[in-house]
């Protein structure tokens, strides 16, 4: 974030453009902005939250605990489990220990079972948020200088298209810590029951009673 070229076209006053630098070097930023964002496909709602340490598995579990509390236990009081559709790569990877570890403490937490079918890898481009949610949200913010966290916030949560999508954005600040080890006993632990049909990528996490 920072006074960088954002491309993309807006409309300013004749006269008076943007003043941003040539080149994007990290140390005249403000800082980073981390968006890891869940969508509701049935509803056509999105929640993004906007991280400023590192983007880790507990700050992708956190991400889906911040939708489950700003918006998916007001719209699905009564369900039993979760379903995530994600991606098999980076801090929600199918391989990574830690993510299993979070979520399962999300599931004690929450009480529900969470069911977690990732996208085989090489076509996360056919996962709905790419086309649904964060596609409009570039449309959104191109053009304007990412000038510092509360303009990346405010601009996500100005998200809406005519079609009925609505976004949520929230700042988070937490620090997360990279290089997480997860012992093997962590991993005996969970309740984890991995699926028939490609049980590297599909898998239900319960809640420990």
């Amino acid at each position: 974030m920072g006074a960088f070229q954002n491309k993309g076209r807006t409309w300013r006053p004749r006269g008076q453009p943007y003043q941003v630098n040539v080149h994007d070097f990290p140390s005249q930023a403000e800082g980073k902005a981390i968006p890891y964002g869940t969508y509701d496909v049935l509803k056509d709602r999105g929640v993004v939250n906007v991280g400023t340490s590192h983007d880790t598995a507990e700050f992708a579990v956190e991400s889906i605990r911040r939708w489950w509390r700003m918006d998916g236990r007001r719209r699905y009081r009564a369900a039993g489990r979760l379903l995530i559709c994600a991606d098999a790569g980076g801090s929600n990877s199918s391989r990574g220990r830690a993510w299993k570890l979070n979520l399962q403490a999300l599931a004690d937490e929450i009480g529900i079972a969470i069911t977690v079918c990732h996208y085989p890898p090489g076509t996360s481009k056919w996962n709905r948020i790419e086309h649904r949610h964060f596609s409009f949200i570039s449309l959104t913010w191109k053009g304007k200088p990412l000038w510092n966290y509360e303009t990346v916030v405010n601009l996500i949560g100005a998200t809406r298209t005519r079609t009925g999508l609505k976004v949520k954005a929230v700042l988070d600040t937490n620090e997360y810590e990279t290089g997480v080890e997860v012992s093997k006993e962590q991993m005996e632990g969970l309740l984890i029951r991995r699926h028939r049909k490609h049980p590297d990528w599909n898998y239900t996490l319960s809640p420990h009673l």
